[in-house]
């Protein structure tokens, strides 16, 4: 690998030439942000300077919206965000405001519980709504969230008939003792009949969505709204929740720091994202698109 470059070339198109890219879809943790959950003063410039060219940058995470403070600072003319792995598209220009979810059902929730609990015993489990973040005593959150309600998941996905319960955006399972990628394989083997199940974390934690929600297909719904196409969409990322959307984009790329099915299913790769992996390949984009300088020589020629 260049110091500064990507690993493999971009896509081409049938004529030979690279699809005109109009729409950037990054992730955040481990590839937009540095490990230290900042965003540095190039990949600040390179997303401005995208924007300034005409290409659309969306932000596409497994956080939810309340988490998206690393990155609301840096919002430019565009504001839309994908969060919860594709179950809630975000305006980050009005405070992170949910303008669209895809959610999971509770019925569907509550047969991937029972499912877990029987194939993994001493699973735990918390709950993503809409209103915020709910979990089981044993359960480990990332933050304590001041707000939450802490109970068994039977109880907190419960909902009273007639009641307008919150949405579940997703629903989280932790193990403490299985390899992360054991725990995925065994989930989606239980419980897959019920959900999206992907992972994003280092540890055995897994995310749950709605049958066929993910980062891919949100997107997807959000480029067809704009008649951008796939192949005119370059999209990073660096863990299993991110692959239906590397191999759903024209373009992809895995991190330096990549997790080993993002890179296969990623067409190129980039730098990890402690050397700006995003920027870089952002800053290829844009030299690609400049005109070329006039030659000084033809000049003279023409004389």
């Amino acid at each position: 690998m260049g110091e500064d470059g990507p690993v493999t070339s971009a896509s081409q198109r049938p004529d030979g030439h690279p699809p005109v890219t109009r729409l950037i879809a990054t992730d955040l943790d481990g590839t937009l942000l540095r490990d230290d959950k900042s965003v540095s003063e190039r990949t600040v410039a390179a997303l401005a300077a995208a924007e300034e060219a005409g290409i659309e940058v969306f932000f596409v995470t497994g956080r939810p919206a309340r988490w998206m403070d690393v990155v609301s600072d840096h919002v430019h003319g565009h504001g839309l965000a994908i969060c919860a792995n594709g179950a809630a598209v975000v305006d980050l220009h009005d405070d992170g405001r949910i303008i669209e979810v895809r959610g999971l059902a509770r019925s569907a929730a509550l047969a991937v519980v029972r499912a877990l609990r029987e194939a993994a015993p001493g699973t735990s489990f918390a709950v993503e709504l809409t209103t915020g973040i709910h979990y089981e005593p044993h359960y480990p959150p990332f933050f304590q969230d001041p707000g939450a309600t802490v109970a068994v998941a039977e109880k907190l996905l419960h909902e009273e008939p007639g009641a307008h319960a919150a949405p579940v955006l997703k629903l989280l399972a932790h193990h403490p003792e299985l390899s992360p990628d054991e725990f995925l394989v065994l989930a989606r083997s239980a419980a897959g009949e019920y959900g999206s199940i992907t992972r994003s974390s280092p540890t055995a934690l897994l995310e749950v969505s709605g049958p066929g929600v993910s980062k891919a297909s949100t997107l997807a719904m959000c480029c067809a709204e704009r008649g951008i196409s796939a192949d005119e969409v370059v999209a990073f990322g660096d863990m299993p929740n991110d692959v239906e959307m590397l191999s759903w984009a024209g373009t992809s790329y895995a991190m330096g720091n990549a997790h080993p099915d993002v890179i296969a299913a990623a067409s190129g790769r980039t730098v990890a994202n402690n050397e700006d992996g995003v920027a870089v390949i952002i800053e290829h984009i844009l030299a690609d698109r400049r005109p070329p300088a006039p030659d000084p020589a033809a000049d003279t020629d023409r004389a």
